[in-house]
């Protein structure tokens, strides 16, 4: 197949409506704007979200909460959900997390591990934030915390 041999798919190029061209055409006299009103007008129409003149839908309804752009956020690991996913002598980080499918995707703070469930293997566990108990658990097991 070659550029010039290209054509559109079937029906999916429909030929321009073409208004105001007389009433032969189906759309001729008021061009399918119907009998005055705002919407016939040059230039009329509403803006999205108008509800002539009611209070719109958008500031009715309460606002609530603050959500701040600038906070740190961290994705969240458990101490013992890294007993199913790893091995003995295993190092854990944002990677192998990721691979083992204990975490979709990393917030911009980093991990942060922290001290719920027991931990019965010896892992390297590298982290933005490990909890005191977090990081006791990891070290009573045998591990090594680091924090990156």
């Amino acid at each position: 197949m070659k550029l010039h041999e290209l054509t559109p798919a079937a029906d999916s190029n429909r030929p321009v409506k073409r208004i105001g061209r007389g009433h032969g055409s189906g759309s001729g006299k008021t061009a399918g704007k119907g009998h005055k009103g705002q919407n016939a007008r040059s230039g009329g129409g509403v803006r999205i979200g108008f509800e002539g003149g009611q209070m719109p839908l958008a500031r009715r309804i309460p606002k609530r909460g603050f959500n701040n752009h600038f906070a740190v956020r961290y994705t969240i690991v458990n101490v013992g959900d890294l007993n199913e996913k790893f091995v003995a002598g295993a190092t854990v980080n944002e990677e192998t997390l990721i691979a083992a499918g204990l975490v979709k995707k990393i917030e911009n703070g980093g991990i942060k591990v922290l001290g719920d469930g027991e931990l019965s293997i010896a892992l390297t566990v590298q982290a933005a934030k490990i909890t005191a108990s977090a990081q006791e658990k990891i070290e009573k097991a045998g591990g090594k915390a680091e924090v990156m």
